[in-house]
C-alpha cells in the first residue's frame, strides 16, 4: 500500500513539474545554466586590455549578476576593416572601433539602429593622444613634427585607407601644422588659407619621409619592433606598455597633437538575431564603468575627460597645443578633406609617387 502510495506521489510530483515547466515558471533557472555567446570585433591596439582584463572581468560580472556563462568570440584588425567587414556580412555583436566616423558607417548601413551617442561621453570608451616613439637614446634627436620632416628621417605609421589609426595620426600631423602656423605668426592673425598651406607643407615632408605603411597600428608598431624606421606616429598607450617592460623605446608628446577618442555600440540587427541584445548592450554599458576603465589606464590609455587628466595621470606629459576633432570641423569635414577622393593627403601621397 505504502508503494502505491509513493508511486503516486512521485508521478503527481513529476506531472507538477512538468506543469511549472510548460507555464514557464522555471525558465529562469533554466536559463540561468546555458551559455550565452558574444561576438566583439575591436581595433587592434586595445586587444590586451581586452583579452587580460575587460573580457574576463565582464565574464565575471555576467555570472554573478544572470547565473550564466558567457563566451567572447573576438577579432582583431584595423579599424576601418572591421567597419567594413561588419557592413559585408561579419556578423559581431558589439563594435569597438577607432573612429566614430566607421561607427556611422555602420550606422549608414542600417546595422545600428539606436543612438549610439547617447552612451556616456558620446559613446567614447578610451582615449589617447598620437605620440612619436623612437630608439633607445633618441639618436635622431626627434622632438616634434618638424624633426620627423626632416630628411633622412625614416618614418611610420599606417595607412589610412585601412587604418583607423593612421587616420588620427594624419589628422594629428595637419592639425599640429595649423597650430605651428599660429604660435609662428606671435600672436597675430594667420589667414586660413597660409594655415593650411603650412599644415599641407609639415605632411608632405613627413610623408616624404614615411618608409612603411602597414595596414593597421598594432602591424606598424610590429614593423618598428623589427628594427624598421627612426620614428614611429602612433597611440601614446601603443608604446606606454613596451617601454614599461623595457623595450629599447623612447616616447615624444609633441606639443601639437590631437586628442583621440575611441566608440563602442552595440551592432543591433546582428545581436538580435543571435538573440543576445541583453548581453551586448550589458557588455558596451560594463566598458563605460570603473573596472574597464581602470583597465584602460592601466594599459596606457588617458582618462575620458581630458581636462582631468593632469589630476588622474600626472605621469603622462600634457600637451600645451592639444587639440580636437571638433576643433577642426568634424569627422565628416575632416575625413572629406584630407582623406577624400580629392582629399589633401590623397593628393599628397599621389604627388609623391609620381615623382622618380
Amino acid at each position: 500500500m505504502s508503494i502505491m502510495i509513493a508511486h503516486k506521489f512521485t508521478s503527481l510530483s513529476l506531472a507538477f513539474v512538468v506543469s511549472l515547466s510548460l507555464l514557464g515558471l522555471w525558465s529562469a533557472p533554466l536559463r540561468a545554466a546555458e551559455t550565452r555567446e558574444l561576438i566583439l570585433a575591436a581595433y587592434s591596439v586595445p586587444k590586451e586590455a581586452y583579452e587580460r582584463h575587460i573580457i574576463p572581468a565582464f565574464q565575471r560580472h555576467w555570472k554573478q549578476q544572470t547565473g550564466q556563462d558567457v563566451r567572447v568570440r573576438s577579432s582583431y584588425g584595423a579599424s576601418g576593416a572591421q567597419a567594413r567587414a561588419i557592413i559585408g556580412g561579419f556578423d559581431a555583436d558589439v563594435a569597438v572601433l577607432s573612429l566614430e566616423g566607421d561607427i556611422d558607417q555602420i550606422v549608414k548601413a542600417g546595422l545600428i539602429a539606436h543612438d549610439w551617442r547617447k552612451a556616456p561621453h558620446a559613446g567614447m570608451i578610451s582615449a589617447s593622444v598620437v605620440a612619436l616613439g623612437v630608439r633607445k637614446g633618441n639618436p635622431k634627436g626627434i622632438k616634434g613634427w618638424e624633426d620627423a620632416a626632416r630628411p633622412g628621417v625614416e618614418v611610420l605609421y599606417p595607412n589610412p585607407k585601412t587604418s583607423g589609426g593612421a587616420m588620427w595620426d594624419v589628422i594629428a600631423i595637419y592639425g599640429a601644422g595649423l597650430k605651428l602656423a599660429e604660435q609662428g605668426a606671435a600672436g597675430k592673425a594667420v589667414a586660413p588659407d597660409a594655415a593650411d598651406r603650412q599644415a599641407i607643407d609639415l605632411l608632405t615632408r613627413i610623408q616624404r619621409n614615411v618608409k612603411v605603411m602597414d595596414k593597421s597600428g598594432r602591424e606598424s608598431v610590429t614593423t618598428f619592433e623589427r628594427g624598421v624606421g627612426d620614428v614611429i606616429v602612433t597611440y601614446e598607450n601603443e608604446l606606454l606598455p613596451r617601454v614599461k617592460s623595457q623595450r629599447p623605446y623612447e616616447i615624444i608628446v609633441p606639443s601639437e597633437t590631437v586628442w583621440i577618442e575611441n566608440p563602442a555600440a552595440v551592432v543591433d540587427k546582428y545581436a538580435e538575431r543571435h538573440k543576445v541584445k541583453d548581453v551586448a548592450d550589458a557588455f558596451v554599458a560594463f566598458l563605460h564603468g570603473p573596472e574597464a576603465q581602470a583597465a584602460f589606464l592601466e594599459l596606457g590609455f588617458r582618462p575620458l575627460d581630458h581636462g582631468a587628466s593632469a589630476s588622474t595621470s600626472a605621469t603622462l606629459p600634457q600637451p600645451t597645443q592639444l587639440f580636437t576633432i571638433a576643433e577642426l570641423g568634424g569627422w565628416d569635414q575632416v575625413s572629406t578633406k584630407l582623406f577624400g577622393a580629392q582629399g589633401l593627403w590623397t593628393q599628397i601621397v599621389e604627388n609623391i609617387s609620381r615623382k622618380p
